[in-house]
């Protein structure tokens, strides 16, 4: 069995492997190919590959596998050949995007976008803050990402409220969110990009959030409406924190740039010391499974 990773310390990281897999590093150059890829039955492709990177698996008839490095899926979904299993990296994730959230949430209510221009300034701008203490916290998106969020904004004496899909126990329905979004300080969204969470964040979405309230962009670009977002952001009603755009990157002429009360960062959520080895963990217990033939983890279905 052949298999792909992108990085040459993945071969460290991955673990022991059956004795007949071969082993290759393909960075997602063209130009650099290993070997031949219709030999190639199981590929993780770099992190964070767009659609661009989906036109070799029409050179891959072998394929059977394509294990992704990132949480969300969808520059793969439609993409897929038959018989070619597609798994994400669910829970890979879960540490660095919810630090990332509760980082975001404290420096905008902290202002220390503010302070941090105030001190290239060489300003000393005293001044009282918001504080997260007493938030209505509304999660839109309850998978592994959204309950370790949960888990690290319990200690901050917050109010909790979650939303996926479909009602469960402990968490709303999506269909909710009209009546849910009135009552939110902060809104954070963890969703996967799918045809149902396109467009998700609309006008009429933010128009319901409430004067003052924080929408968290965790998610995907797309999943806002970005003209929406720019225009109600320039009423100064509301605020934002947002890890991804659309388009991405933001272009270097777009008005969100100059928005004081929007904090960007460029997608840096999951980029952290420690994505490396927690991503080669799963990869390597992937490539076991399927050698034992076992099912596989983390299977996308219907997007997800």
């Amino acid at each position: 069995m052949k298999v792909w990773i992108p990085h040459e310390a993945g071969r460290s990281l991955i673990g022991e492997l059956p004795p007949d897999t071969t082993l290759e590093v393909f960075t997602g150059d063209d130009t650099s190919l290993p070997s031949d890829p219709a030999t190639v039955e199981f590929w993780t492709p770099p992190f964070l590959s767009t659609v661009n990177a989906t036109h070799l698996l029409d050179k891959m008839p072998r394929l059977r596998v394509v294990q992704l490095m990132s949480a969300g899926a969808d520059a793969w979904v439609s993409r897929m050949p038959a018989g070619v299993t597609l798994c994400d990296a669910r829970g890979v994730h879960d540490s660095s995007t919810s630090e990332w959230v509760v980082a975001a949430v404290l420096a905008y209510l902290r202002n220390f976008p503010a302070f941090a221009r105030a001190q290239e300034r060489r300003q000393w701008a005293y001044g009282p803050t918001d504080e997260l203490a007493g938030k209505r916290v509304l999660i839109v998106g309850a998978g592994s990402i959204g309950a370790a969020i949960t888990r690290r904004l319990e200690p901050f004496e917050v109010s909790l409220t979650l939303v996926a899909r479909r009602a469960r126990d402990g968490v709303h329905g999506v269909d909710e969110l009209p009546r849910l979004l009135p009552f939110a300080d902060i809104v954070v969204l963890v969703v996967p990009l799918t045809r149902a969470t396109t467009g998700l964040v609309d006008a009429a979405f933010l128009a319901a959030m409430p004067d003052g309230a924080l929408l968290v962009n965790a998610a995907r670009g797309p999943v806002v409406d970005t003209e929406a977002l720019a225009a109600e952001l320039a009423t100064g009603r509301i605020a934002a924190a947002v890890d991804v755009t659309d388009p991405e990157p933001l272009p270097a002429d777009h008005r969100l740039w100059d928005m004081p009360n929007l904090l960007l960062t460029p997608h840096v959520a999951g980029s952290v010391r420690g994505f490396q080895s927690r991503a080669y963990r799963l990869i390597g217990e992937q490539v076991r499974r399927f050698a034992a033939g076992q099912p596989l983890e983390n299977v996308v279905t219907d997007g997800y």
